[in-house]
C-alpha cells in the first residue's frame, strides 16, 4: 500500500490573488433563464481573461449542456494550470468574510454548493482544489474561515482531507472524516433503530452479485433480509435521480440490468409515502449549525419527486402550499421532527449539510438521503416564487452568520 499523501500547510498571504471565474452559480442561473451553450460561451469570453479561468468556466458550461466528458476534460486542464480560483462578484472582492472552500475536481454536484449559498452574501469565496497525488500550492489566499466542501471521496482522499482539517491554520468547518457516514447504506443502518425515523434498509451490491442472484433464482430478500419487491435501484455515485428506478419484480430487475453498465448499485426497500390526497411530497432541509431550514417542498403524483419536474411552475396551488410550509416550518414540520433531527445530528456532526426527506402517515420522518453537496439556491423566478426570494435570503443569512461565528471564535492557530 502506498504511503499516505502528506501535505505541508501552505503559507497564507493577502498577496495571493487567484484567477477570477464566473462560477457555477452564475452560469447555472443563466442556463436556467434560457441561455444556450453559445450564450454561455459568449459570457465566458467576455469576462474571463485568464486561460485557466476560461477552461474552468467552459467546463461548467459543457456539463450544463450535457457534455460531461468534455467538461471534465477541460476541468482537468484548468486545475492543472491553477489549483486556486476566486468567484467573481459584481461588487468586487472586498467582503466582510473571506471564505476558502477546499474542493475536489469532478462533476458539478461533488462539492458543497457554496457559490450558490454565498452568492447573495458579503462573502469573498476562493476555491482550493485538492487533486489526488498533487501537492497543495505553496501559498494560498489568507482567509477568515475554511470550509471542507468535498461531498464524496474515496478512503485515501477522506484521510488526506481529514489530516488537513485537523491541522488547518484557520477555523475550519465540516470535518471530512464524517463523509463515510453519508453513504446511503451506512447512514440507513445507523438510523435504523431510531423510533422517530423511517430509514429504509439499503445495501451496496456489485453487478456480479445481481447477475448471480438472477441466474440462481434468488430472491431480493437475499440482499435485503425481510424485504420484498418493490425496491429502488441506483448506480453507485449517481446523483439527481440518474439511473434511479423502482423495480417491481425479478423480470424488471433483469430488464434494468440489460440497459445499465454500472459495476455497483445501491438497493433500497421502497416505502410508499403518499399522503392522504394521493400526492408524494419531498422536503429539502438544510441544517446550519444544527438549525433546520426548509429550502424547498415539492409535491407530485410521481414517487420520484424532483422540484424541476413536479409541476411547481404550472400549479399555483402547489406554490401556495410550499409558501405555507416555508412560513410555518419552525412551528410545524421542524417542531414535529425535533427528535428525529437531533438523532440525525448525532450521526452527522457537520456544521452544514442537508437532507431530502418526507413525512409518513404515521408521523415518522422518512429519510431519502443526507448530503453536504445538494444544491440550495435562489434561481426561481421572483414573479412566480416571491415567497422563496424572501425565505431563501433568510437561509443564506443564517449561513453567513454561521461563518461569522466561527471566523471570530478563539481557536488554536495551527491545530485543534
Amino acid at each position: 500500500m502506498p504511503a499516505p499523501f502528506a501535505d505541508p500547510i501552505p503559507c497564507l498571504s493577502d498577496a495571493c490573488v487567484p484567477p477570477a471565474i464566473i462560477g457555477m452559480a452564475a452560469l447555472t442561473t443563466a442556463a436556467m433563464q434560457g441561455a444556450d451553450a453559445d450564450a454561455l460561451a459568449t459570457m465566458i469570453d467576455r469576462l474571463d481573461a485568464d486561460p485557466a479561468a476560461r477552461f474552468y468556466d467552459t467546463s461548467i458550461a459543457y456539463q450544463l449542456s450535457f457534455r460531461r466528458a468534455e467538461g471534465l476534460g477541460l476541468q482537468d486542464e484548468a486545475v492543472s494550470e491553477s489549483s486556486l480560483f476566486r468567484i467573481r462578484r459584481d461588487g468586487g472582492n472586498r467582503a466582510s468574510i473571506r471564505l476558502l472552500a477546499i474542493v475536489a475536481p469532478g462533476v458539478l454536484m461533488l462539492n458543497t454548493p457554496l457559490d450558490f449559498i454565498t452568492n447573495h452574501l458579503d462573502v469573498r469565496l476562493d476555491l482550493l482544489f485538492v487533486v489526488p497525488d498533487k501537492p497543495l500550492p505553496a501559498t494560498i489566499p489568507d482567509h477568515d474561515v475554511a470550509f471542507f466542501a468535498v461531498g464524496e471521496a474515496d478512503a485515501a482522499m477522506v484521510a488526506r482531507l481529514h489530516r488537513l482539517f485537523e491541522s488547518w491554520p484557520r477555523p475550519a468547518l465540516n470535518d471530512p472524516g464524517v463523509l463515510p457516514v453519508l453513504a446511503r447504506d451506512r447512514l440507513a443502518g445507523l438510523l435504523a433503530g431510531v423510533p422517530s425515523i423511517c430509514s429504509p434498509p439499503t445495501v451496496m451490491v456489485s453487478r456480479n452479485r445481481l447477475d448471480d442472484l438472477l441466474r440462481d433464482g434468488g430472491d431480493i430478500s437475499d440482499l435485503l433480509p425481510g424485504c420484498s419487491y418493490p425496491v429502488l435501484i441506483r448506480p453507485l455515485g449517481s446523483h439527481a435521480g440518474a439511473g434511479l428506478k423502482k423495480i417491481e419484480d425479478r423480470a424488471a430487475l433483469d430488464s434494468y440490468l440489460l440497459f445499465s453498465f454500472a459495476t455497483s448499485y445501491f438497493i433500497t426497500d421502497f416505502v410508499d409515502y403518499r399522503s392522504a390526497d394521493g400526492l408524494y411530497r419531498k422536503y429539502r432541509i438544510a441544517f446550519i449549525d444544527r438549525q433546520s431550514h426548509l429550502c424547498h417542498m415539492a409535491s407530485s403524483q410521481n414517487w420520484m419527486v424532483h422540484y424541476l419536474n413536479a409541476g411547481m411552475t404550472e400549479s399555483a396551488d402547489k406554490r401556495a402550499e410550499e409558501a405555507q410550509a416555508m412560513a410555518h416550518f419552525d412551528e410545524t414540520f421542524a417542531a414535529h421532527h425535533r427528535n428525529a433531527f437531533a438523532a440525525l445530528h448525532e450521526q452527522v456532526p457537520f456544521h452544514y449539510y442537508s437532507i431530502d426527506c418526507s413525512e409518513l402517515p404515521d408521523g415518522r420522518l422518512l429519510m431519502f438521503e443526507a448530503d453536504s453537496a445538494a444544491i440550495i439556491h435562489l434561481m426561481d423566478r421572483e414573479d412566480m416564487f416571491p415567497y422563496k426570494h424572501t425565505h431563501m435570503r433568510g437561509v443564506f443569512d443564517a449561513f453567513g452568520n454561521m461563518l461569522r461565528r466561527h471566523a471570530t471564535a478563539v481557536e488554536p492557530a495551527v491545530s485543534r
